[in-house]
């Protein structure tokens, strides 16, 4: 019995340590492409690392994601009290991200188009909102932002939550599911052109001056979720999505020259539509399979029943038949 609570503790506390590590690897990576005071992104990584998280392992693992949220704030200040408070805001928002999408019937498999909405409005719009608010208002209250940028830093923050769980978190729920699959040489080609495309393309419109041909990249993204389904959606997705930032970072491309409130909005609403795209079509294509394939089981089954059941009327309490004259 010892034993046995030992190591169950043991393992929990082992998994609170690798979700600890995950989370603040991913603030790390965040962190290079920081638009305000050095640690507002506008994509969070670790909120999609500490959803995933929990909606796999579960609440137990909260503690991890305050360890990670700490030592990712700790050297970026404005004070400790400071870093507590946005640490506690940066835990309580995914918990309470995943406690509304548990109360909505979530399914971590997205195959259904309830599970995509729920992410989308339940665990990125609005479970951010609490990161978002209490981390841009300690900045405010501790001086180390001026009040008049509460609301861009405020935009920055939760928009940049949000598109941490709108392209990490699928991109982690596909990648715990991925096996080796067994496709022939023609799926192979077709995966290497999706990928090639994707990311020469994407590459090509966030390097040029016209914010217009950023567009050019939703077929690429319209062809990952017909062929792929979530699959190919989702890393697709995320890869869009940190090529657009990293050029809004560099300021090259559409988002030379500009001031950040129009560099948000045209990153975000990009960013925001590519994961819309990619996950509502996979989503509902994937119902679609499913719908299909139940419609041939059941018309095998019917079938089935028709091959046995006995010609003879009379038998089912009708009369029988005359033959004709």
């Amino acid at each position: 019995m010892r034993r046995t609570v030992i190591g169950r503790y043991g393992s929990a506390a082992l998994r609170i340590l690798a979700v600890a590590a995950l989370y603040y690897g991913a603030a790390r990576v965040g962190l290079l492409q920081q638009l305000v005071r050095d640690q507002v992104t506008p994509l969070w990584p670790p909120t999609g690392v500490a959803v995933a998280a929990l909606l796999v392992m579960g609440l137990r693992v909260w503690p991890g994601i305050a360890i990670g949220a700490f030592l990712a704030n700790v050297f970026l200040g404005p004070s400790v009290i400071s870093v507590l408070a946005i640490t506690a805001g940066n835990t309580l928002a995914p918990v309470c991200a995943c406690l509304m999408l548990r109360r909505a019937g979530f399914r971590t498999e997205l195959d259904r188009l309830r599970d995509v909405l729920a992410l989308i409005f339940l665990g990125a719009l609005g479970g951010m909102l609490i990161s978002s608010t209490i981390g841009s208002g300690v900045l405010v209250l501790s001086g180390a932002l001026e009040p008049a940028g509460f609301w861009p830093t405020w935009s920055v923050w939760w928009t940049g939550d949000a598109m941490g769980i709108l392209v990490v978190t699928p991109f982690l729920l596909v990648l715990r599911r991925a096996r080796w699959p067994r496709a022939g040489p023609g799926r192979w080609v077709e995966g290497a052109a999706l990928v090639l495309g994707t990311v020469t393309v994407t590459g090509l419109v966030t390097h040029t001056p016209h914010s217009t041909l950023l567009f050019l990249v939703f077929p690429f993204l319209i062809w990952a979720a017909f062929r792929f389904r979530l699959a190919g959606a989702a890393p697709c997705a995320l890869a869009v999505s940190t090529m657009a930032v990293l050029a809004a970072a560099a300021e090259s491309g559409p988002f030379t020259g500009q001031d950040l409130f129009p560099s948000m909005v045209t990153l975000q609403a990009f960013n925001g539509t590519t994961a819309l795209t990619a996950l509502l079509l996979a989503a509902v294509i994937t119902e679609r399979d499913r719908t299909h394939e139940e419609i041939k089981r059941v018309c095998a089954r019917f079938a089935e029943m028709v091959a046995t059941m006995d010609p003879r009327p009379e038998r089912y309490g009708f009369p029988p038949q005359k033959p004709p004259p």
